[in-house]
């Protein structure tokens, strides 16, 4: 299952940009979009975030942004059902 990172192109300037190229090359699981504006201005404006699967997530840093969308992608891979006996 492909999941979907969404950011914003007025947001590259937080280094944003360089978070979606390194996913593009670590992670083939991801499909990125950029967009002009996502309609968070003034989040946009103050931090690093993209959308993941519709749901923000931002950081204080480039670095500190990867590393949660990272997490992100990797809690949506938890199955909640895998402990429990289906019998």
């Amino acid at each position: 299952m492909n999941r979907l990172v969404e950011y914003c192109s007025s947001n590259a300037h937080h280094g944003t940009e360089d978070v979606i190229r390194r996913l593009e090359r670590e992670r083939p699981d991801v499909e990125t979009i950029e967009y002009g504006c996502l309609g968070n201005c003034g989040m946009c404006y103050l931090e690093p975030y993209v959308l993941v699967d519709g749901e923000i997530v931002s950081a204080d840093d480039a670095e500190s942004l990867y590393e949660n969308i990272v997490q992100k992608l990797n809690e949506a891979e938890i199955d909640p059902f895998a402990d429990l006996p289906l019998d």
